[in-house]
């Protein structure tokens, strides 16, 4: 029968003319359209289905996918227990407008990987790095032009190396030939414990799972040791018993002056490990705000200035409770070396200085600094206190003069 060929004509004629023969002479009309034909296999035509299948657009809403995508900003920020996925959930509370700037931060692989994300993946416009990431894409990576790829907004909190061991081991010396957890692949450790112990001439065996996972292994003697470069306190420790394990001692020297700086863990960071009065000797990882270096007139360029714009202008929110203790260590004009500060930072930096200046009329604010690191060596924290106290007391003079 000539309509069992209908579907292996090629002319659109000749198919119009037989399906309209067989419709005439068996009136067939229901079975065109009813339950036997559409159970028949026909060829899906996919631009057919997409054109059919409501968008916002197609349903009237244009203006709101325009409006909702404007002023969106997106950052690569880290793993669930790390402290750089809070400072960026805190970033988007403190900064949000509504429509006029909404910042998404993203769970990632950690504060090293976020370094791929921002180059390789696809809308991710800024993210929270460990400064030291550069040596590991430049070294193993083979990153062309990174540093002018990417650029930095600000430094961030500095998150101090955690070398977490089992009784057994008293130096890091000890580590060598054991098992070492070096947290997830991509995560701060991964980078900071190679140059730790390739530096020290230590040989270890990483091991690369989650820290919650290596502490369990740590207590069945399967591993000696963990690292973890998230700030204090952090979650991971606050509630271990001492009978799990110590804090190893990390002797700060030249041999770490380029990318950390020297600090300590205390008992008022972890009461349930460290005694009273006893400071274990560190060094801390700067975590850089990092954006990608868009050129002006690029859409993703205009969206990150006006982040820029929000961050610079709303930070005092963040050195606030509730919000994370470490906002109040942050020096917005401190330089990251190795990288590039992203010139519409720059440019909002110096705006914010010549508004402050007239306040501190006659204060040479690194001569200040540089006071506040001779009162509080080796403490970021203090020194950071110390001058924001004595910024604070600079104001208030300033006040006091001009009520006269």
């Amino acid at each position: 029968m000539p309509w069992l060929h209908l579907n292996n004509q090629t002319g659109d004629g000749s198919v119009r003319g037989l399906l309209t023969w067989v419709v005439g002479a068996f009136g067939l009309v229901p079975f065109i359209a009813g339950t036997a034909w559409s159970q028949t296999p026909q060829p899906l035509n996919v631009a057919q289905a997409r054109a059919a299948t409501p968008t916002a657009a197609t349903s009237g809403e244009a203006s709101i996918v325009a409006r909702t995508n404007a002023w969106t900003v997106t950052i690569a920020g880290g793993l669930p227990e790390g402290t750089t996925l809070r400072f960026a959930a805190e970033m988007a509370k403190a900064l949000d407008d509504g429509d006029n700037l909404r910042l998404l931060p993203m769970v990632t692989y950690g504060a090293t990987e976020n370094l791929a994300d921002l180059l390789y993946l696809k809308g991710i416009d800024m993210a929270l790095v460990q400064a030291d990431a550069f040596e590991e894409y430049r070294k193993n990576r083979r990153a062309a032009n990174l540093e002018r790829r990417v650029n930095y907004i600000s430094q961030m909190y500095i998150g101090e190396l955690h070398v977490f061991a089992r009784h057994d081991i008293k130096s890091l010396q000890d580590l060598e030939g054991q098992k070492v957890g070096f947290d997830s692949r991509g995560s701060g450790p991964t980078v900071t414990g190679q140059i730790l112990f390739d530096r020290l001439g230590i040989k270890v065996e990483p091991v690369f799972i989650n820290n919650a996972v290596a502490i369990e292994r740590m207590k069945e003697g399967q591993i000696a040791a963990i690292l973890h470069t998230e700030g204090k306190p952090n979650s991971l420790f606050l509630n271990l018993s001492s009978d799990v394990g110590h804090f190893l001692p990390v002797e700060y020297s030249d041999k770490f002056s380029d990318y950390y700086v020297p600090t300590a863990l205390t008992h008022d960071d972890y009461p349930n490990l460290i005694e009273p009065g006893e400071k274990i000797q560190t060094f801390g990882v700067p975590v850089v705000l990092a954006v990608y270096n868009w050129p002006e007139g690029h859409d993703r360029h205009r969206r990150v200035e006006r982040f820029i714009q929000y961050y610079f202008d709303r930070f005092e929110t963040l050195r606030k409770p509730p919000y994370h203790p470490k906002w109040k260590e942050i020096n917005l004009a401190a330089n990251v070396p190795g990288w590039t500060r992203y010139f519409v930072a720059e440019q909002k930096l110096q705006e914010l200085q010549s508004r402050t200046a007239p306040v501190s009329a006659g204060v040479d604010p690194v001569y200040a600094r540089t006071q506040a690191a001779r009162v509080a060596p080796n403490d970021r924290a203090e020194q950071e206190r110390l001058f924001q106290e004595f910024l604070e007391w600079s104001r208030q003079r300033a006040a006091r003069r001009q009520g006269r």
